[in-house]
C-alpha cells in the first residue's frame, strides 16, 4: 500500500476507478478542518436517533473503537486515512452525546402535583399563552424529599398576580398545578421532555392564586447579578423607549422577551423578521463591528498612537471584550453563546494575523459548540445559523476568487448588492430548515430582511453603542431617539410585509430523512473540493423530493384524551373548538394547514352528538366520548372500533374495541392512526420515542 493505493491491474477499469477516488481523496489535503465537527455531528445524531438507552458496554465499546481507529488512520495511508478518522469522529460524538446527556441528570416530577411550592426565581420570560412565567430554582414542594424534587420547575402565572413586584432572587411560594414535561404531540414530533432534561427542568405548570413573597430579592442574589442587572436594564430600556419599540429593544439588547405581545410576535414571523428577536450572530457581529471599526478609526486619527501600537488587534481586542459583556448581559442563551463563539473565533483569526471570516472558523465555532452542547445539534437555531454562515463564507469566497472576471459595480452600488445577496443567499440556505421546524415560508421575507437588517446595522447597533458612549455624561437620550427610530421602522416593515396578501406559505411536516439529506448535499456541495462536489446537489434534490412524501395521520388522539382530529378533504377536522390549544395548532402547522382550532372544528368529519361524537377511518369507526357521565356510556359490548375517552370505564367492554382513555394513554402517550392496506395502523409516543433518559418518569 502506498499512499492509501491498491495495486490493481493497470490500464483495467477497477484499477482506473480507484486511481479516480484516491486523487479525489488526495485533493482534500487542507480543507479537512470543515468536516470535524460534520462526522463529530453525525454520531451525536446517531446518537439521539437510538431506541433505547445505550448502556456501559456500548461506551466501552465505542471509546475502544474511537481510539483504535485513531491509530488505524495513521497507517491507512494519506489519501484514505481521513475516511478512518471519520469514523472516529462519528464514534467520538455518540460518546459526547451520552456523556452531556448523564452529566445534566436531574429528577423529573413522575406525577401530576398539586400543593404548595417554594423557589428563587432565575428566569422571567412569556408562555405561548402570553402569560407571565417564572423559573425557579431551590425548589422546595410539598411532602417530597430533596432527591426526588426538581431542580428547576417553571410556572406560568394566571390571575390578578399584581400583589408582588417579581424580580430575579425574590423567593417565592405559592400553590400551584405541575406536571412533567409534556412529550410530543404526535409521533415524530417535538419532544419537549427532550429540551427539558439538557436545562434540568424537571416540571412545569401553572398558578391561578397570587404569588406570595418569602425571602427579599436581596437575600437570593447570590450568583444572579448579571440576571438582576440585565432585568434592570431591560426595565430602563422599555421606560425610556414606550410601547413595542420599547419591548424589541429590550429582546435585542438584553434578551429579555416577555415585554413583546403575541401580535407584535406573529407580525415578525410572518415578515421573516423573528430572527432579529434571538441575539444571534447578526446582533453580535453588528454590535462588535460597530466597536471594532469605531475604535480602529479612533485610534488611527491619532498619528502617534497608529504609528506605534498594533491598532487593529487592539480593536479586536477591545470588540471581543464588549461582545463578552454583550454575551453575559443578553442572559447567555444558546443562541448568543453560538454568536459570540463565532465572533471571538473571528477576532481571534484577527489577533493571529490570519483570515476572519472562513469556513475554518466557521468550522472551530460550530466544533466548540457541540463539545459543549451537543445537543443544540437537533435545535432550529444551530441548524439555521451555521446553514446561513457556511453558505455566506462560501457565497462571498467565491465572489472574492473571481472579482477579476465579474463586472464591477459602482462603489455606491457595492454596499446595496452586498445586502441583497447576503439575504437571498441566508434566505435560501435556511428555508429548508425554518420551512421544516415552523412549518411556514414567508414569501416576502426578503424583502423584509432588505428593508429591515440594514437599518439594523446602521441605525439600531451604533445608536445602542452611542446610548452607552452617551450615558455616563446624561445624553443617552440622543443615543435612544435614534434607536426608538430605527426600531419603529423595523416593526412598520414588519407589520407591513406581514399584511400583504400570500405572505406566508404554510408547509407540511418532512419525513425523517428529509432535513439529513438536505444538509448532507448542502455540506458535499460547498465543503469537497473537485467535481465531485456536485454530487450534493442530487442529496438536496433527493430531500425536497422526500418532502411531500411524508405521510399524513389520517387520525390523531391527544395525550390528554380531550382532543381528537381527523383528515378529510378540507383538512383536519377537531373535535372541539377550545382547550388542547397547543396539541391543535401543532397537529394542523404539521399538516401545512393555515386554519385556527374554531375553523378546524366546524370541518366535516365527525358526526353525532356532543359527548358522543363519531368519524370513520379506514372502515373503523373512531368514536369520541365525552361530558358527564361518560364512564357508563359505552355499554357492556363494543365492535371493531376505536374509542376515546375522557374518563376510564366503570368497566371494560367485551368486545374488539380499543380503548384510550387517559390511564392508556398516560402510558402511550399521543397517538396516531394511518391507514394501511389492510387495516388501520396505530403508532404511539411510547413507540416512536423509546426508551430514553428523558422519556423514563420518576415515580
Amino acid at each position: 500500500m502506498v499512499d492509501g493505493s491498491v495495486a490493481l491491474r493497470p490500464g483495467s477499469r477497477a484499477g482506473a476507478a480507484w486511481q479516480r477516488m484516491t486523487g479525489a481523496m488526495l485533493a482534500q489535503r487542507g480543507f479537512l478542518l470543515p468536516w470535524v465537527p460534520v462526522f463529530l455531528g453525525v454520531g451525536i445524531g446517531i446518537w439521539f436517533s437510538l431506541p433505547v438507552e445505550p448502556g456501559a458496554a456500548f461506551y466501552a465499546a465505542a471509546a475502544a473503537a474511537t481510539i483504535g481507529l485513531g491509530f488505524a488512520g495513521r497507517r491507512a495511508g494519506e489519501a484514505w486515512a481521513p475516511l478512518v478518522w471519520a469514523l472516529s469522529l462519528v464514534l467520538a460524538g455518540s460518546l459526547l452525546a451520552g456523556l452531556r446527556a448523564h452529566s445534566v441528570a436531574a429528577p423529573v416530577l413522575g406525577f401530576r402535583y398539586y400543593g404548595a411550592i417554594e423557589g428563587r426565581v432565575v428566569d422571567i420570560d412569556r408562555s405561548a399563552s402570553d402569560a407571565p412565567r417564572l423559573t425557579l430554582d431551590r425548589v422546595v414542594m410539598e411532602d417530597m424529599s430533596p432527591a426526588r424534587t426538581p431542580a428547576l420547575v417553571r410556572v406560568s402565572l394566571h390571575g390578578d398576580q399584581d400583589y408582588v413586584a417579581l424580580e430575579p432572587g425574590l423567593t417565592v411560594i405559592l400553590t400551584g398545578h405541575l406536571s412533567p414535561p409534556n412529550g410530543p404531540v404526535e409521533p415524530g414530533g417535538f419532544d419537549f421532555r427532550r429540551l427539558a432534561w439538557f436545562d434540568r427542568l424537571g416540571a412545569v405548570g401553572y398558578v391561578t392564586t397570587p404569588v406570595l413573597a418569602l425571602i427579599p430579592a436581596r437575600d437570593g442574589q447570590a450568583g444572579l447579578q448579571v440576571f438582576r442587572l440585565r432585568m434592570a436594564f431591560s426595565a430602563w430600556l422599555q421606560r425610556r423607549i414606550a410601547g413595542q419599540a420599547g419591548a424589541l429593544a429590550a429582546a435585542i439588547l438584553a434578551g429579555d422577551r416577555s415585554g413583546l405581545d403575541r401580535p407584535t410576535i406573529d407580525t415578525l414571523r410572518n415578515s421573516n423578521l423573528a430572527h432579529l428577536l434571538a441575539i444571534s450572530g447578526l446582533h453580535m457581529g453588528l454590535l462588535t463591528g460597530v466597536v471594532f471599526a469605531t475604535l480602529r478609526a479612533g485610534m488611527a486619527l491619532i498619528p502617534w498612537l497608529a504609528l506605534r501600537f498594533p491598532i487593529k488587534k487592539i480593536a479586536a481586542l477591545g470588540a471581543l471584550t464588549v461582545g463578552a459583556g454583550y454575551l453575559a448581559l443578553s442572559g447567555g442563551s444558546v443562541s448568543t453563546q453560538r454568536a459570540f463563539v463565532m465572533i471571538a473565533v473571528m477576532f481571534g483569526a484577527v489577533l493571529l494575523e490570519k483570515r476572519a471570516v472562513s469556513l475554518r472558523s466557521v468550522a472551530i465555532a460550530a466544533l466548540l459548540l457541540l463539545l459543549f452542547r451537543p445537543e443544540a445539534l437537533l435545535g432550529a437555531g444551530f441548524q439555521m445559523s451555521f446553514a446561513a454562515t457556511t453558505a455566506l463564507v462560501a457565497a462571498f469566497g467565491w465572489l472574492r476568487d473571481r472579482r477579476e472576471g465579474l463586472p464591477q459595480p459602482p462603489r455606491w452600488l457595492a454596499p446595496v448588492l452586498a445586502v441583497v445577496i447576503s439575504s437571498a443567499v441566508a434566505g435560501a440556505a435556511t428555508a429548508p430548515f425554518s420551512a421544516a421546524h415552523f412549518n411556514r415560508l414567508a414569501d416576502y421575507g426578503l424583502l423584509a430582511n432588505l428593508l429591515s437588517v440594514p437599518v439594523m446595522g446602521a441605525v439600531v447597533m451604533p445608536a445602542a453603542v452611542a446610548t452607552a458612549l452617551l450615558w455616563p455624561f446624561g445624553l443617552a437620550g440622543i443615543g435612544l431617539w435614534v434607536l426608538q427610530l430605527g426600531l419603529d421602522w423595523i416593526l412598520t416593515v414588519a407589520a407591513r410585509v406581514a399584511a400583504i396578501e400570500g405572505a406566508v406559505s404554510h408547509v407540511p411536516a418532512p419525513g425523517p430523512a428529509v432535513l439529513p439529506a438536505i444538509a448532507a448535499g448542502f455540506l458535499v456541495v460547498i465543503l469537497w473540493q473537485g467535481r465531485w462536489r456536485w454530487l450534493g446537489v442530487l442529496g438536496i434534490l433527493a430531500g425536497l423530493a422526500l418532502w411531500p412524501m411524508a405521510e399524513r395521520p389520517a387520525g390523531l388522539i391527544a395525550d390528554t384524551g380531550g382532543l381528537v382530529g381527523v383528515l378529510g378533504p378540507e383538512g383536519r377536522a377537531l373535535s372541539k373548538p377550545r382547550g388542547d390549544s397547543y396539541a391543535a395548532l401543532a397537529w394542523l402547522e404539521n399538516d401545512g394547514d393555515g386554519a385556527d382550532q374554531e375553523v378546524a372544528f366546524a370541518r366535516p368529519g365527525f358526526s353525532g352528538e356532543k359527548g358522543d361524537l363519531r368519524a370513520s377511518l379506514g372502515g373503523v369507526t373512531l368514536r369520541v366520548l365525552g361530558g358527564r357521565g361518560v364512564r357508563t356510556r359505552l355499554g357492556a359490548t363494543c365492535g371493531p372500533e376505536i374509542v376515546v375517552m375522557s374518563q376510564p370505564p366503570d368497566r371494560r367492554p367485551d368486545g374488539p374495541c380499543v380503548i384510550f382513555d387517559p390511564e392508556a394513554l398516560r402510558k402511550t402517550g399521543a397517538v396516531a392512526l394511518f391507514n394501511g392496506p389492510e387495516a388501520l395502523r396505530i403508532v404511539t409516543v411510547a413507540e416512536r420515542a423509546g426508551q430514553r433518559l428523558w422519556t423514563s418518569r420518576q415515580r
